[in-house]
């Protein structure tokens, strides 16, 4: 849900996150228009846990980059769009030296949303567009639902190409993670 009041800006951004009129509520901007996440419900909450642990031991083997959870990310370029991915993975030579203690100004490699129940495909597809058009290498939409993970990458042609991957599919194979692969069946273990 859109929320427009003016054009809103990652200052903006941080200052409701400071503010206690605005605890326990998640907001996030594409071009100035701000909007509001649902708060994650277990389910929802337990796949994140799921999918942050099996990219935390990709860096920990490898040591390349860093995950992160829930964190603010906000183009070099603009202060006009600020997503937080529910999990996202950027390498250490894409971070700003020091790193930053609040947004930091720079994409991820990979960003992670997962679809809660009042999140449309559309809505996810509006962000995922978002996120490639301003750095990003990889968004993964996972689908718990459809027990799969669709993945989007801009073409050459600099359209947005959308894959499903469902059970018996891998993750993986990014330039950006080498030796990265991941089992969709992993993320949706059989009765959970």
């Amino acid at each position: 849900m859109a929320i427009q009041e003016k054009l809103y800006t990652v200052d903006d951004l941080w200052a409701m996150e400071s503010d206690p009129e605005f605890e326990h509520r998640k907001f996030y901007l594409i071009d100035g228009v701000l909007y509001e996440d649902e708060m994650p419900k277990r389910p929802y909450a337990r796949l994140q846990v799921r999918i942050s642990h099996f990219l935390y031991e990709y860096e920990e083997r490898f040591e390349l980059g860093e995950v992160t959870s829930e964190c603010g990310f906000h183009p070099p370029n603009t202060r006009h769009t600020a997503l937080l991915p529910d999990v996202a993975y950027q390498r250490y030579t894409r971070l700003p030296d020091p790193p930053p203690e609040d947004y930091v100004p720079e994409m991820p490699d990979l960003a992670v949303e997962i679809q809660s129940p009042s999140d449309t495909m559309s809505k996810l597809r509006h962000k995922a567009q978002a996120y490639l058009e301003n750095g990003t290498a990889i968004v993964w939409l996972v689908l718990p639902q459809r027990r799969g993970v669709e993945v989007c990458r801009l073409g050459e042609d600099s359209a947005i190409h959308f894959e499903f991957k469902g059970q018996g599919n891998l993750l993986g194979g990014y330039e950006f993670m080498r030796g990265f692969e991941l089992a969709v069946n992993k993320l949706f273990p059989p009765g959970k």
